[in-house]
């Protein structure tokens, strides 16, 4: 009978669990900067200095991931931690140690690592010199790739490039809330984008005639996108705003790496007319060169994509003189009212039906890629309960759906991997420690940061230990 394989949990984002900000000849980053010079852009102006303590707490780590039964590990490497000041002019060996203690634990254990480049924790040092704003990162970017690739690559098969580009540009460098914190609307989002897509290509290029023969891994780079639906199904200008948003949050990445090298015509023109209203000489949206088309087409081994939630897009006309990447589409977005939210004022909305459209989405235009789901989660707030039924409700849901289109076949979808985030709670950014994603409870308030399973955790590890869902939970 097919089965739908649970086949892994998310864990360490690097900036976010870690801990250990500044031991062992760790290099800041940009996190480490933005954290420490409060001014409440953090909830609390908490930081991730010890976070999940996972730097010194790796053996509990472990504990959890062998409880779970788990057969795939997803974590981050901390860029600073390895490269202190990001480039491979100094190596910190006790980074490298660290790592390589976590990859072979994993697989005496029979369990696979899936690694991730890079999580948002840029080191400091690249960032003073313009990080991901300047065509200098290409380089710097693919260097760090490459050492890598040679540490770690001889046992780590599955790699993530860049984790989420497209919340990275939005969140820090159009809007500024996320580090390094300075906004700059509707310009270095497309500039950073820009960037990014060159710096994935570049590096998957790079594992492909250096060591995929000898390693035979695969590279991918993982996106996020939620799942768009039109507020007024019956609007033309609304259906439009939807398919506007899925081409702004999801194709302006997928569309260069897995179909032809450029972004969605759709966005090139409308961004390109708002420019030229506001009085740009060009567009504010960079064009690709033919060799860098040629690059970037073809430059990833399966698709990752990283799903939450549902949201509505409406038709709005804003004014010329507005700049912003929504105002550049004319769409507002919003959850539906009707929809349970995860927690008050969260950005989920529980919606596990919408999952199975977003990947026959991504099937029809991508040519039924093989893809990896590298996060699916759902927090609880602060003080979270250990019976968190809410959170298994929603995880349980979401395999439900997830089964329809891999033992039932009803979309014909090549998924592969499926992965709740996260292991255990953690600093979640801008939200510090007031969300909680973790299957396993952090008391943050205990110097020894036990780690107590929720209901989830148990009922996860249930369908793990059944090796997939043979029929509907």
């Amino acid at each position: 009978m097919d089965l739908l394989r649970v086949r892994e949990t998310t864990g360490n984002k690097g900036a976010n669990r870690e801990g250990g900000w500044d031991a062992d000849g760790k290099g800041p980053n940009v996190w480490d900067t933005f954290t420490h010079q409060g001014g409440d852009r953090v909830f609390r102006n908490q930081t991730a200095d010890v976070a999940c303590g996972s730097y010194t707490l790796w053996g509990e780590d472990l504990k959890c991931i062998k409880q779970l039964g788990l057969t795939h590990y997803r974590f981050s490497l901390s860029w600073s931690r390895l490269l202190p000041d990001g480039t491979t002019g100094f190596i910190n060996q006790k980074g490298i140690d660290y790592y390589n203690k976590m990859i072979d634990d994993l697989l005496a254990n029979g369990v696979i690592p899936v690694v991730t480049l890079y999580h948002f924790d840029l080191p400091q040092h690249l960032e003073d010199q313009g990080g991901w704003k300047t065509g200098a990162i290409v380089e710097v970017f693919d260097a760090y790739a490459q050492f890598c690739f040679g540490t770690f690559g001889d046992r780590v098969k599955l790699w993530i490039t860049i984790n989420e580009p497209n919340t990275l540009a939005l969140l820090a460098y159009d809007k500024g809330i996320f580090a390094p914190g300075v906004p700059n609307p509707g310009n270095r989002a497309y500039q950073t984008a820009h960037n990014m897509i060159k710096a994935h290509a570049k590096a998957w290029h790079s594992y492909d005639s250096l060591f995929r023969k000898k390693q035979n891994g695969q590279v991918s780079m993982s996106l996020f996108s939620p799942w768009v639906e039109p507020a007024d199904p019956t609007s033309a200008a609304d259906q439009e705003a939807a398919k506007g948003i899925m081409a702004l949050a999801l194709d302006l990445f997928a569309k260069p790496i897995f179909i032809d090298g450029d972004y969605p015509a759709v966005l090139k023109s409308q961004v390109a007319a708002m420019s030229k209203k506001q009085g740009y000489p060009s567009s504010r949206l960079p064009e690709f060169t033919e060799e860098e088309k040629r690059m970037i087409k073809g430059s990833a081994d399966f698709f990752a994509i990283q799903y939450y939630t549902a949201c509505l897009a409406k038709h709005q006309e804003y004014s010329e003189g507005e700049l912003n990447i929504l105002k550049d589409i004319n769409t507002e977005v919003f959850p539906d009212p009707s929809w349970k939210v995860s927690q008050p004022g969260s950005w989920i909305s529980v919606t596990p039906w919408s999952i199975r459209k977003l990947l026959k989405y991504i099937k029809d235009l991508y040519n039924n890629p093989v893809i990896y789901i590298t996060e699916n989660g759902f927090p609880q707030g602060d003080p979270a309960p250990l019976d968190d039924t809410q959170r298994w409700e929603y995880i349980r849901q979401t395999i439900q759906e997830l089964y329809k289109v891999t033992a039932i076949h009803l979309d014909k979808v090549s998924l592969q991997l499926y992965c709740v985030w996260s292991l255990l709670d953690n600093f979640e950014w801008t939200q510090g420690y007031s969300s909680r994603f973790g299957l396993y409870k952090i008391d943050f308030e205990d110097s020894a940061l036990p780690q107590v399973p929720y209901k989830s955790a148990m009922e996860y590890a249930k369908v793990i230990q059944s090796n997939g869902v043979k029929r509907p939970l």
